[in-house]
Protein backbone atom coordinates (compact mmCIF):
# COMPACT_ATOMS: atom_id res chain seq x y z
CA UNK A 1 0.00 0.00 0.00
CA UNK A 2 1.66 3.45 -1.09
CA UNK A 3 1.77 6.02 1.93
CA UNK A 4 -1.12 7.93 -0.05
CA UNK A 5 -3.32 5.33 0.20
CA UNK A 6 -2.24 4.28 3.88
CA UNK A 7 -2.96 7.55 5.11
CA UNK A 8 -6.41 7.35 3.45
CA UNK A 9 -7.01 4.26 4.93
CA UNK A 10 -5.91 5.37 8.50
CA UNK A 11 -8.03 8.48 7.94
CA UNK A 12 -11.15 6.36 7.37
CA UNK A 13 -10.68 4.62 10.09
CA UNK A 14 -10.57 6.99 12.59
CA UNK A 15 -13.54 8.55 11.18
CA UNK A 16 -15.52 5.22 11.59
CA UNK A 17 -14.81 5.27 15.27
CA UNK A 18 -15.47 8.78 15.61
CA UNK A 19 -19.06 7.52 14.21
CA UNK A 20 -19.21 4.84 16.78
CA UNK A 21 -18.08 6.97 19.08
CA UNK A 22 -21.08 9.47 18.58
CA UNK A 23 -23.26 6.88 18.22
CA UNK A 24 -22.30 5.18 21.47
CA UNK A 25 -23.23 8.85 23.06
CA UNK A 26 -26.37 9.36 21.04
CA UNK A 27 -25.12 12.76 20.06
CA UNK A 28 -24.00 14.43 16.76
CA UNK A 29 -20.08 15.34 17.05
CA UNK A 30 -17.69 17.82 15.19
CA UNK A 31 -13.88 17.76 15.44
CA UNK A 32 -10.92 19.62 14.32
CA UNK A 33 -7.28 18.47 15.67
CA UNK A 34 -3.96 20.65 14.35
CA UNK A 35 -0.25 19.72 15.00
CA UNK A 36 0.70 23.33 16.68
CA UNK A 37 4.45 22.64 15.03
CA UNK A 38 4.38 20.65 11.73
CA UNK A 39 0.49 21.98 11.31
CA UNK A 40 -0.59 18.15 10.79
CA UNK A 41 -4.56 18.49 10.89
CA UNK A 42 -7.56 15.77 11.28
CA UNK A 43 -11.20 16.90 10.95
CA UNK A 44 -14.32 15.45 10.88
CA UNK A 45 -16.85 18.23 9.61
CA UNK A 46 -14.54 20.64 10.87
CA UNK A 47 -15.68 23.45 8.77
CA UNK A 48 -19.18 23.22 10.43
CA UNK A 49 -21.09 25.85 12.16
CA UNK A 50 -21.20 25.36 15.93
CA UNK A 51 -22.99 26.56 18.42
CA UNK A 52 -19.62 27.48 21.00
CA UNK A 53 -21.52 28.37 24.27
CA UNK A 54 -18.82 29.71 26.98
CA UNK A 55 -16.02 28.62 24.51
CA UNK A 56 -16.70 32.01 23.40
CA UNK A 57 -14.68 33.20 26.50
CA UNK A 58 -11.71 32.60 24.34
CA UNK A 59 -11.12 35.62 22.83
CA UNK A 60 -12.48 37.88 25.85
CA UNK A 61 -9.43 36.46 28.08
CA UNK A 62 -7.25 36.72 25.32
CA UNK A 63 -8.11 40.60 24.66
CA UNK A 64 -7.95 41.21 28.75
CA UNK A 65 -4.37 39.72 28.52
CA UNK A 66 -3.28 41.82 25.58
CA UNK A 67 -5.01 45.10 26.71
CA UNK A 68 -3.36 44.16 30.32
CA UNK A 69 0.84 43.70 28.33
CA UNK A 70 -0.19 47.09 26.66
CA UNK A 71 -1.19 48.79 29.85
CA UNK A 72 -4.36 49.46 28.31
CA UNK A 73 -5.47 47.96 31.88
CA UNK A 74 -4.49 47.82 35.06
CA UNK A 75 -5.13 43.73 35.98
CA UNK A 76 -4.83 44.63 39.83
CA UNK A 77 -7.41 47.42 39.82
CA UNK A 78 -10.65 45.75 41.95
CA UNK A 79 -14.25 45.51 40.27
CA UNK A 80 -17.24 44.82 41.82
CA UNK A 81 -19.55 42.01 40.61
CA UNK A 82 -22.84 43.42 41.97
CA UNK A 83 -26.70 42.44 41.21
CA UNK A 84 -27.10 43.56 37.59
CA UNK A 85 -24.27 40.97 36.67
CA UNK A 86 -25.29 37.97 38.81
CA UNK A 87 -27.66 35.30 38.07
CA UNK A 88 -27.23 32.17 40.09
CA UNK A 89 -24.37 30.49 38.55
CA UNK A 90 -20.78 29.45 39.00
CA UNK A 91 -18.50 31.04 40.93
CA UNK A 92 -19.12 35.07 41.29
CA UNK A 93 -22.44 34.38 39.64
CA UNK A 94 -24.15 32.73 42.61
CA UNK A 95 -23.06 34.68 45.18
CA UNK A 96 -25.36 36.33 47.58
CA UNK A 97 -23.57 39.66 47.99
CA UNK A 98 -21.44 42.31 46.20
CA UNK A 99 -17.68 40.58 45.43
CA UNK A 100 -14.78 42.96 44.50
CA UNK A 101 -12.05 41.11 42.54
CA UNK A 102 -9.22 42.32 40.19
CA UNK A 103 -9.54 42.18 36.38
CA UNK A 104 -7.08 39.02 36.15
CA UNK A 105 -9.26 37.44 38.83
CA UNK A 106 -12.45 37.84 36.80
CA UNK A 107 -10.47 36.69 33.67
CA UNK A 108 -9.15 33.71 36.03
CA UNK A 109 -12.96 33.07 37.21
CA UNK A 110 -14.10 33.13 33.89
CA UNK A 111 -11.92 30.98 32.10
CA UNK A 112 -11.42 28.02 34.85
CA UNK A 113 -14.80 27.87 36.12
CA UNK A 114 -16.86 29.48 33.55
CA UNK A 115 -18.36 32.04 36.05
CA UNK A 116 -21.02 34.31 33.71
CA UNK A 117 -20.67 36.85 36.25
CA UNK A 118 -17.46 37.49 35.69
CA UNK A 119 -17.33 37.22 32.37
CA UNK A 120 -20.07 39.75 31.66
CA UNK A 121 -18.12 42.19 34.08
CA UNK A 122 -14.99 41.42 32.21
CA UNK A 123 -16.64 42.08 29.03
CA UNK A 124 -17.91 45.87 29.83
CA UNK A 125 -14.26 46.00 31.27
CA UNK A 126 -12.50 45.23 27.78
CA UNK A 127 -15.09 46.61 25.49
CA UNK A 128 -16.86 44.32 23.13
CA UNK A 129 -15.61 46.57 20.14
CA UNK A 130 -12.02 45.53 21.36
CA UNK A 131 -12.47 41.93 21.65
CA UNK A 132 -14.32 42.12 17.38
CA UNK A 133 -11.59 44.30 16.64
CA UNK A 134 -8.78 41.75 17.71
CA UNK A 135 -10.51 38.37 16.18
CA UNK A 136 -10.58 40.21 13.03
CA UNK A 137 -7.12 41.78 12.75
CA UNK A 138 -5.91 37.87 13.48
CA UNK A 139 -8.47 36.88 10.69
CA UNK A 140 -11.21 35.36 12.76
CA UNK A 141 -13.80 37.87 11.49
CA UNK A 142 -16.71 34.63 11.85
CA UNK A 143 -16.01 33.68 15.75
CA UNK A 144 -18.52 35.42 17.70
CA UNK A 145 -19.39 36.09 21.22
CA UNK A 146 -21.78 37.55 23.65
CA UNK A 147 -22.66 38.80 27.12
CA UNK A 148 -24.13 35.69 29.04
CA UNK A 149 -26.88 38.34 30.06
CA UNK A 150 -27.96 39.05 26.68
CA UNK A 151 -27.92 35.10 25.66
CA UNK A 152 -30.48 34.69 28.96
CA UNK A 153 -32.63 37.37 28.23
CA UNK A 154 -33.01 35.87 24.74
CA UNK A 155 -33.80 32.89 26.09
CA UNK A 156 -36.64 34.45 28.24
CA UNK A 157 -38.34 36.10 25.43
CA UNK A 158 -38.38 33.24 22.98
CA UNK A 159 -40.15 31.06 26.09
CA UNK A 160 -41.88 33.78 27.25
CA UNK A 161 -40.83 33.73 30.64
CA UNK A 162 -40.47 36.18 33.34
CA UNK A 163 -37.91 38.32 33.43
CA UNK A 164 -37.78 39.38 37.11
CA UNK A 165 -37.89 35.58 38.03
CA UNK A 166 -34.83 32.89 38.23
CA UNK A 167 -34.46 31.35 34.68
CA UNK A 168 -33.19 28.34 36.11
CA UNK A 169 -36.18 28.22 38.02
CA UNK A 170 -38.81 28.79 34.87
CA UNK A 171 -36.77 26.34 32.76
CA UNK A 172 -36.72 23.34 35.01
CA UNK A 173 -40.70 23.32 33.70
CA UNK A 174 -40.17 23.74 29.96
CA UNK A 175 -40.46 20.79 28.10
CA UNK A 176 -37.21 19.15 26.42
CA UNK A 177 -38.55 19.84 22.60
CA UNK A 178 -39.13 23.61 23.41
CA UNK A 179 -35.14 23.70 24.78
CA UNK A 180 -33.28 21.97 21.87
CA UNK A 181 -35.63 24.20 19.45
CA UNK A 182 -34.19 27.08 21.17
CA UNK A 183 -31.93 30.13 19.40
CA UNK A 184 -29.61 29.54 21.94
CA UNK A 185 -28.79 25.73 20.55
CA UNK A 186 -29.04 26.72 16.56
CA UNK A 187 -25.75 28.22 14.95
CA UNK A 188 -26.22 31.15 13.06
CA UNK A 189 -28.21 32.60 16.02
CA UNK A 190 -26.21 31.89 19.29
CA UNK A 191 -22.04 32.37 19.16
CA UNK A 192 -20.67 30.31 16.86
CA UNK A 193 -17.64 29.33 14.63
CA UNK A 194 -16.02 26.00 13.30
CA UNK A 195 -13.64 23.66 14.96
CA UNK A 196 -10.93 24.21 11.94
CA UNK A 197 -11.22 28.25 13.36
CA UNK A 198 -11.16 27.49 16.82
CA UNK A 199 -8.03 25.35 16.85
CA UNK A 200 -6.67 28.17 14.31
CA UNK A 201 -7.26 30.71 17.92
CA UNK A 202 -6.06 28.30 20.01
CA UNK A 203 -2.79 27.67 17.45
CA UNK A 204 -1.96 31.92 17.65
CA UNK A 205 -2.06 31.75 21.29
CA UNK A 206 -0.09 28.78 21.87
CA UNK A 207 2.56 30.15 19.32
CA UNK A 208 2.13 33.37 20.73
CA UNK A 209 0.76 35.11 17.36
CA UNK A 210 -2.49 36.38 18.82
CA UNK A 211 -0.77 39.15 20.53
CA UNK A 212 2.23 39.84 22.78
CA UNK A 213 4.27 36.97 24.20
CA UNK A 214 2.90 38.05 27.53
CA UNK A 215 -0.53 38.13 26.75
CA UNK A 216 -0.47 34.73 25.06
CA UNK A 217 1.14 32.95 27.98
CA UNK A 218 -1.02 34.54 30.64
CA UNK A 219 -4.06 32.95 28.68
CA UNK A 220 -2.01 29.63 28.46
CA UNK A 221 -1.13 29.62 32.10
CA UNK A 222 -5.28 30.36 32.59
CA UNK A 223 -6.49 27.44 30.74
CA UNK A 224 -4.49 25.43 31.93
CA UNK A 225 -6.20 25.61 34.98
CA UNK A 226 -9.43 24.74 34.42
CA UNK A 227 -11.47 22.63 37.21
CA UNK A 228 -13.36 20.76 34.89
CA UNK A 229 -11.99 17.16 34.24
CA UNK A 230 -14.61 15.27 32.54
CA UNK A 231 -14.13 15.89 28.96
CA UNK A 232 -11.01 16.51 27.26
CA UNK A 233 -9.27 15.37 30.53
CA UNK A 234 -11.11 11.82 30.29
CA UNK A 235 -9.19 10.79 26.97
CA UNK A 236 -4.98 11.75 28.28
CA UNK A 237 -5.00 10.27 31.73
CA UNK A 238 -1.43 9.27 31.57
CA UNK A 239 1.02 11.38 33.96
CA UNK A 240 3.03 14.15 32.23
CA UNK A 241 0.21 15.19 29.80
CA UNK A 242 -0.76 18.60 30.49
CA UNK A 243 -3.97 19.71 28.98
CA UNK A 244 -5.55 23.27 28.92
CA UNK A 245 -9.01 24.28 28.01
CA UNK A 246 -12.26 25.73 27.99
CA UNK A 247 -15.63 23.85 28.40
CA UNK A 248 -18.74 25.01 26.76
CA UNK A 249 -22.38 23.43 27.80
CA UNK A 250 -25.79 24.99 26.90
CA UNK A 251 -29.10 22.53 26.68
CA UNK A 252 -28.39 20.34 23.51
CA UNK A 253 -24.21 21.81 23.49
CA UNK A 254 -21.49 19.96 24.83
CA UNK A 255 -17.91 21.05 23.99
CA UNK A 256 -14.40 21.89 24.45
CA UNK A 257 -11.16 23.14 22.89
CA UNK A 258 -8.32 23.30 24.29
CA UNK A 259 -4.46 21.72 24.05
CA UNK A 260 -3.37 18.90 24.69
CA UNK A 261 0.80 18.78 25.65
CA UNK A 262 2.67 16.06 25.87
CA UNK A 263 6.17 15.28 27.57
CA UNK A 264 8.13 14.96 23.83
CA UNK A 265 7.39 18.32 23.45
CA UNK A 266 4.01 17.58 20.89
CA UNK A 267 1.96 19.84 21.12
CA UNK A 268 -1.92 19.46 19.92
CA UNK A 269 -4.86 22.37 19.81
CA UNK A 270 -8.60 20.34 19.79
CA UNK A 271 -11.80 21.34 19.45
CA UNK A 272 -14.65 18.84 20.19
CA UNK A 273 -18.33 20.06 19.76
CA UNK A 274 -21.38 17.37 20.43
CA UNK A 275 -24.92 18.23 19.73
CA UNK A 276 -27.12 16.02 22.19
CA UNK A 277 -30.42 14.38 21.76
CA UNK A 278 -31.71 15.93 25.43
CA UNK A 279 -31.45 19.01 27.52
CA UNK A 280 -30.98 17.30 30.47
CA UNK A 281 -28.34 18.71 32.65
CA UNK A 282 -25.55 15.47 33.33
CA UNK A 283 -25.10 13.99 30.33
CA UNK A 284 -22.08 11.45 31.21
CA UNK A 285 -21.45 9.73 28.24
CA UNK A 286 -21.68 12.59 25.93
CA UNK A 287 -19.14 13.97 28.24
CA UNK A 288 -16.68 11.06 27.76
CA UNK A 289 -17.24 11.03 24.00
CA UNK A 290 -15.68 14.46 23.81
CA UNK A 291 -12.50 12.71 25.04
CA UNK A 292 -12.47 10.15 23.53
CA UNK A 293 -13.11 11.28 20.30
CA UNK A 294 -9.62 13.68 21.03
CA UNK A 295 -7.92 11.26 21.69
CA UNK A 296 -9.07 9.03 18.69
CA UNK A 297 -7.59 12.35 16.22
CA UNK A 298 -4.63 13.11 18.20
CA UNK A 299 -3.32 9.04 18.23
CA UNK A 300 -4.14 9.61 14.61
CA UNK A 301 -1.92 12.30 14.02
CA UNK A 302 0.65 10.82 16.40
CA UNK A 303 1.22 7.77 14.42
CA UNK A 304 2.16 10.42 10.84
CA UNK A 305 -0.71 9.66 9.44
CA UNK A 306 -1.85 12.83 8.32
Amino acid sequence: MTTAAAQLAGAKQVCTALSYTYAQAGVEGFLHVRDLDTGAEFGHGADTQVVLASVFKIPIALEYARQAASGDLDPARRHTVTAAYRAGGSGTDGCAYDVEMSARDLAFMMMTISDNAATDLLLDIVGPDRIRATLDELGFPGFGFSSCAALDDDIREELGLDPDRSLDDQLAYVPDERLLALRACAPGTSPSSTPREVTALLAAIWRDEAGPASACAEVRDIMRQQVWQHRLVSGFPEPGVRLAGKTGTDFSVRNEAGVIEYPDGKRYAVGVFLRTSTAATRQPLADRAIGRAARLAVDHLRAGMT
